[in-house]
């Protein structure tokens, strides 16, 4: 069963443990207190969009992305009830390019870290890289393997998995371990990691092609 399969069959049961009703307080943090301002702004696996709604209420104009119908359609639901403007399309992200390039803000919260080789990692990182324009920044969440935890709960990776996988074609600015909004006494932990992409041209396969850079 592929990642999207397993997605869809978990929105399909209500198995949904990551839909917590409300933005994640990491976000609202990194943007308020970076601070990011205001952009285009794409969410990639937006979920049932509460994440991309609270970023447009902020003057985002934000497009957000996801593998599930079901979750597409309660995410433009809620933005609808309301009365706020995203852009909710059903999207694979690492297989189609998304309408509105180039993006100067990403963020997924449990997109990344999904991927269990680094190969797979690599190419989603290039392919937020060529979403995005010169100096825009990206915020991920991801499960942060010094959890030691019994049981289910997100996908863990290392501090080494995230830095391998992005620096290719991001500037770490940020990565701090914490734990990921939730609606449980005792959330799983979690690595949030703020890059800016650097400088250069990104094609949608990942790779990087170098070009004279202008100092500012």
């Amino acid at each position: 069963m592929t990642i999207e399969e397993r997605f869809s069959e978990r929105y399909k049961s209500g198995d949904t443990p990551w839909d917590i009703g409300q933005p994640d307080f990491n976000l609202i943090e990194v943007v308020t207190k970076h601070p990011v301002h205001s952009c285009k702004a794409l969410e990639i696996g937006c979920g049932t969009g509460d994440n991309s709604i609270w970023l447009a209420q902020n003057n985002f104009q934000v497009t957000g992305t996801d593998t599930s119908d079901i979750a597409i359609r309660k995410a433009k639901e809620k933005s609808a009830d309301a009365n706020i403007k995203c852009d909710f399309i059903l999207a694979d992200f690492l297989r189609s390019k998304v309408e509105g390039t180039p993006f100067g803000f990403v963020f997924d919260r449990g997109c990344f870290h999904v991927f269990s080789s680094e190969d797979d990692r690599k190419k989603f990182a290039g392919n937020v890289a060529a979403h995005l324009e010169e100096d825009g920044l990206w915020l991920t969440i991801a499960g942060n393997a010094d959890d030691h935890r019994e049981g289910p709960g997100p996908p863990q990776r290392t501090a080494a998995d995230i830095v391998l996988a992005v620096e290719p074609y991001f500037m770490i600015l940020s990565l701090t371990s914490g734990h990921f909004g939730s609606n449980h006494p005792n959330p799983p932990r979690a690595w949030r990691c703020l890059m800016q992409k650097r400088r250069g041209r990104t094609d949608a396969a990942g790779s990087i092609a170098n070009r004279p850079i202008h100092q500012t």
